[in-house]
């Protein structure tokens, strides 16, 4: 299992994968607003999307809990 975090702190601007998707090494699972700038966080392994912890609006701390994968 592994948890997608935040890499920076920011808004939720959309998320890209839905509870139950099957997911790639690398594929983008939601994508962070921080200073006017789009930042992607991608999967670090392949799998499926167990949970979604955010929001879209939601804001987040840098380490804060996105996703979980299984």
């Amino acid at each position: 299992m592994e948890e997608v975090k935040a890499s920076m702190a920011g808004s939720v601007w959309k998320i890209t994968v839905a509870e139950g998707d099957k997911v790639t090494d690398g594929q983008d699972v939601a994508i962070l607003e921080s200073m006017k700038m789009e930042i992607p966080i991608p999967s670090e392994s392949d799998g499926t999307v167990k949970e979604i912890k955010v929001a879209e609006g939601d804001f987040v701390n840098e380490g804060d809990t996105i996703a979980i994968i299984e």
